[in-house]
């Protein structure tokens, strides 16, 4: 009997030591110590906001656990400081080019395979708050990039009122490799596709911890760029992501057209390239692939990777989803840079002399378009055009998909505005990424720009518009002109620039004369 109460009384004591100490963690800042599913994190406090970096979502894929889907985060005890952002995932050391400067990219070290960690950044001060909750995809091309980049990070948004989540994926081999093997050992649940699954496993995480960061599990909005804008457009195509989000964003970027930069991959052709890879690299058995190292495999297993219609992730193509309406109906946000990509340009008499011969009959049409009577105009007409191909007529589809949907509503714009740069840094513009800084109100990372008024002006409006979105699912609020939702009868966008407008989307009939080419 005495021995019972002695226990009795060491649990009520526990018990009131745990009490006092919520208590006192309460009375200081709710969120100092933070309980996930895994274990107890704390963070870094700055001003108003803290920001927990590095969190594991999900078991690291190393090992027995390379190119399978993402397994549960192992448990921990203590509380776990997260104060750092993880290693970024598995992929090439990130090196400047062209406009992207090292704000753009991620972190030379740490680089591993053992990458899944998310961040989260909140100004709740109770779990009571249930606050918006915005979760970021970062672009790359599906085989760079990371959650760590300068430009992606979450305070100047959380300070206006949600809470900012950027996460981490598998990127190139490490993301997408598919096999009969793999397929095979996956039980009917295919192979590849890690990439996503990475998502989505972030995405469940969100809905079962965000609650304890002030965070409303009920009130998500997904957000990217790029890969990241095409990994949005694939998440709302899946029939896994049912109940994850509310929202979408998706900056440059959608597959629900042919991507000419992209290899549109059955399962069927990315277990070819997943064999001959495998092959080429002298590995037999499954156990041999994994057993290599993570270089190795960067090195030997090169390709052009993208989502993968496996049948499990991706029932269908993204396209056919949405043509048959099955995909999750949520409101939208997308839009495309007015200089997205560019390359190497023909003289106007090849550039004419192509157009004949792709486009026949349709020569003259596309030509208006188009046009190239002068050596400057064919050189600008070709930007637009690779601009078009890649990036706008996949958003100008998806907008038109979407903004059929009455409970589904759509806004649209076009970022025109040309960054303030020096020297050779003029020629890129409105580049691919450009907007980022602008819509997260991060331009105080990007180094030797020379910013002028109407630069933090537009960053202010971007991202009260984002904000807005994030919290409601409509951009518009107080103080902000009116951004009108976009149709096919109207074709009304925001084009963000120095001086931001609304207007009929420019070059609307161009795209719509592309996209009748690109679906014959």
């Amino acid at each position: 009997m005495k021995k019972q109460l002695k226990i009795a009384l060491g649990a009520a004591m526990l018990a009131a030591s745990v009490i006092c100490y919520s208590f006192n963690v309460n009375k200081a800042n709710f969120l100092a110590v933070v309980p996930t599913e895994a274990g107890l994190v704390s963070g870094a406090k700055s001003g108003e906001i803290t920001a927990y970096k590095g969190i594991p979502f999900a078991a690291p894929p190393v090992g027995d656990l390379r190119w399978k889907a993402p397994q549960p985060a192992i448990h921990w005890k203590g509380v776990r400081k997260c104060t750092s952002f993880s290693a970024s995932p598995m992929q090439a050391k990130p090196t400047p080019f062209m406009v992207y400067t090292s704000e753009f990219l991620i972190p030379e070290a740490p680089i591993s395979e053992d990458c899944l960690y998310l961040n989260v950044w909140t100004g709740a001060k109770t779990k009571a708050d249930k606050r918006a909750v915005f979760v970021w995809i970062y672009g790359g091309g599906f085989t760079s990039g990371g959650s760590a980049c300068p430009i992606y990070d979450g305070e100047a948004m959380a300070k206006k009122g949600i809470v900012f989540v950027s996460i981490n994926y598998r990127v190139g081999a490490f993301g997408f490799l598919a096999h009969p093997e793999l397929t095979k050992e996956a039980g009917g649940k295919a192979s590849g596709n890690y990439a996503l699954l990475d998502q989505i496993a972030a995405l469940k995480w969100v809905k079962r911890n965000i609650t304890a960061f002030g965070g409303d599990p009920n009130n998500v909005t997904i957000g990217g760029q790029s890969a990241g804008s095409m990994s949005v457009n694939s998440l709302v195509a899946s029939p896994l992501t049912k109940g994850l989000f509310n929202r979408a964003i998706a900056e440059s970027g959608s597959l629900v057209v042919k991507n000419p930069l992209l290899v549109s991959s059955t399962l069927q052709s990315a277990e070819e390239q997943g064999s001959k890879l495998a092959e080429k690299a002298g590995a037999k058995t499954l156990a041999e692939m994994r057993a290599m190292p993570a270089e190795e495999v960067l090195k030997k297993f090169q390709g052009r990777f993208a989502p993968i219609v496996d049948g499990y992730v991706l029932p269908e193509a993204v396209a056919d989803i949405f043509a048959a309406n099955k995909q999750n109906h949520v409101a939208l946000i997308t839009g495309w840079n007015d200089d997205e990509f560019g390359g190497p340009t023909k003289s106007k008499e090849d550039f004419k002399k192509q157009a004949r011969s792709q486009y026949g009959a349709d020569a003259e049409t596309f030509l208006k378009y188009f046009p190239a009577e002068t050596e400057e105009e064919a050189k600008a007409s070709q930007t637009k055009l690779s601009r078009d191909q890649v990036f706008a007529v996949a958003g100008f589809k998806w907008a038109a998909l979407q903004s059929k949907s009455i409970n589904s509503p759509v806004y649209v714009y076009n970022f025109d505005r040309k960054v303030p740069a020096e020297g050779d840094m003029k020629k890129y513009g409105a580049f691919h990424t450009a907007e980022v800084p602008y819509m997260l109100d991060n331009l105080k990372f990007l180094n030797n720009r020379p910013f002028e008024p109407a630069d933090r002006e537009l960053a202010k409006l971007m991202s009260g518009y984002w904000v807005n979105f994030i919290k409601t699912g409509n951009p518009n609020g107080s103080g902000l002109p009116q951004w009108p939702k976009y149709n096919t009868t109207g074709y009304k966008i925001k084009a963000f620039d120095a001086k931001s407008t609304t207007k009929t989307l420019p070059d609307k009939d161009g795209l719509a004369f592309l996209l009748s080419k690109t679906e014959k």
